[in-house]
Parts: structure tokens; C-alpha cells; sequence
């Protein structure tokens, strides 16, 4: 029913100690998103195969590429980022991962999404296609201040694209939005959640481990055990000690404010993270 995957890059920059902390915890999964303190659609040929190699020899296999995909604003030219999208799928192909995660594209400050729609929908069809040739599949996340940031317009998206694109549920980032995660995003999106970031948080933004805050994560896994016999990926995403370089990764301005001082490292907080989820999940 669940596969436990992390963002590895909350770690460490380093690979290898990423590696290392996951291989104590027992997770067998990761959700690329930057390896040396580079994204990883911008690791070079060499850093790509140094990867995949150790990864390989670790037995930890690719649960997504953690893309910055549709992460840009929808009025910023599309040719060069499509390119990069392009170069999406062949590092999922190269990894043997069949899902990117993407976005659907920050809307300019103090202007209507819906105005945006129509440009929404034909950048993230592009996505779609590249992938569809490819033989992988897009995950979209709802991400604050982008298109679909909100319940009601990631269901939107789904309902243009069915079965073509698949969820990112992030409890935190609904709830950063103003939006309940649970039960009212959840029933909303149903049985379109492939795949969750596992954070929890309140509404005025501050990020918890998973079941402190108001995100109601464990009567969501609760209610997706009761009703679904498919597997469900779930990423580790503790955001909960601030680390050198996680605006550069998560983008910069709309990043989220973060608890500070809670952890002496981004290790023990990886760590305790991994313990809230698996206690939750022990106890369905």
C-alpha cells in the first residue's frame, strides 16, 4: 500500500551521506531533486551516471525526478523551459523512473489565476505529451501562488487531463494556501492522489513533522487504506530546519517559512521526520 521515498537532499548536499541516511532508515526509495547542491536536471553526463551508480549499488531506486518543471511564471517564455522538460523525461528514462514531478506555473502577484487558464493548460499539455512519448507520467504538486495552488483548480487540471497527469498531495501547501488539506482537498481529488509530500503545517505557514500539525495526515492515510489496495508513494519532506540552499531548490520567494533551531542537523530532522511517518503508519 505505501512506499516511503524522501527528498535525500534534506540530509546533506552530499550523495553519499544522503545514501548513508537512507539506508539506516530502512528506505529503499528517493525523490531525485539535487545531488552536490546541484538540481538535478542541471547535474552533468558525469554527474548523472556518478549517481545513478551509487544509487544503484545502494539498492535505492528513483520514486520521481524531483523537476523544478512548470516552476517558473506563466509569462516568462516557454521554449527553453519545454527543452528542459524534454531533458526531464530522458533523465527519468536514463534512472529507469517512470514520474516527474512539475508544477502548473507561477501566476504574476496580484492577478487572477483564472485569466491564466487557457496558457496553463496548452504549457502543461507540451508537458504532457513529452512524457507520453516517453513513457512516463507527470505529478503534479499544488505549490502556493502557482496556477494550481488550490484544491478546486488542481482538480481542474485533473479533470482536463485525466488518467494523462497524476497528484502531488502536499497537506502543508494547502494548508499554506488557506485551504483545508483535510477532509475538503482530499475528497475533492479523490482517487487522482498517486503521491504525497509528507509535511504537516498550520495556517500561517509554519512547517511541522508529520501528524503535529493541522494537515490531519494520519485520518488522511487512514481514509486512502480503507478505500485503496494500489501502492502510494510517500516523500519525506521535513522542511523543518532551515538549510543552506533550499531557496535555490524550492524557489526562492515562494519558498516557506521554515522552523528554525529545532534540530542540530538536517540529519536528525530527515530522521525524526521518518519516525512521525512510520509511527503514523504503524498504527493504521
Amino acid at each position: 500500500m505505501w512506499t516511503l521515498t524522501g527528498f535525500a537532499d534534506e540530509i546533506s548536499r552530499d550523495l553519499d551521506e544522503q545514501i548513508a541516511l537512507l539506508t539506516k532508515l530502512g528506505i529503499k526509495h528517493v525523490e531525485f531533486r539535487s545531488a552536490w547542491g546541484t538540481k538535478v536536471l542541471d547535474l552533468t553526463p558525469e554527474q548523472l551516471d556518478e549517481a545513478k551508480a551509487k544509487l544503484d549499488a545502494a539498492g535505492i531506486r528513483l520514486s520521481s525526478v524531483g523537476s523544478d518543471i512548470g516552476k517558473i511564471v506563466i509569462t516568462d517564455p516557454f521554449e527553453e523551459h519545454l527543452k528542459r522538460s524534454a531533458h526531464a523525461v530522458e533523465v527519468a528514462k536514463f534512472f529507469g523512473c517512470d514520474y516527474i514531478r512539475m508544477f502548473s506555473f507561477f501566476i504574476p502577484e496580484g492577478e487572477d489565476p483564472d485569466q491564466y487558464r487557457e496558457e496553463v493548460m496548452d504549457r502543461t499539455r507540451a508537458f504532457v505529451r513529452l512524457a507520453e512519448a516517453g513513457g512516463v507520467t507527470m505529478l503534479h504538486e499544488n505549490e502556493k501562488d502557482i496556477y494550481g495552488d488550490t484544491p478546486e483548480r488542481c482538480y481542474d487540471i485533473q479533470k482536463y487531463f485525466n488518467s494523462e497527469i497524476k497528484q502531488v498531495f502536499d497537506h502543508a501547501n494547502f494548508l499554506c494556501c488557506g485551504c483545508e488539506a483535510y477532509p475538503a482537498a482530499y475528497e475533492l481529488l479523490g482517487d487522482s492522489i498517486y503521491y504525497m509530500h509528507i509535511k504537516d503545517a498550520d495556517y500561517n505557514s509554519k512547517i511541522y513533522a508529520a501528524g503535529k500539525g493541522l494537515g490531519r495526515i494520519p485520518e488522511t492515510l487512514a481514509d486512502l487504506n480503507a478505500k485503496r489496495d494500489d501502492t502510494i508513494m510517500l516523500t519525506v519532506e521535513p522542511h523543518l530546519k532551515v538549510f543552506k540552499g533550499l531557496d535555490a531548490l524550492e524557489g526562492g520567494q515562494h519558498a516557506l517559512k521554515l522552523e528554525e533551531g529545532t534540530f542540530a542537523t538536517s540529519a536528525d530532522a530527515f530522521a525524526y521526520a521518518v519516525k512521525c511517518i512510520k509511527d503514523i503508519l504503524a498504527a493504521l
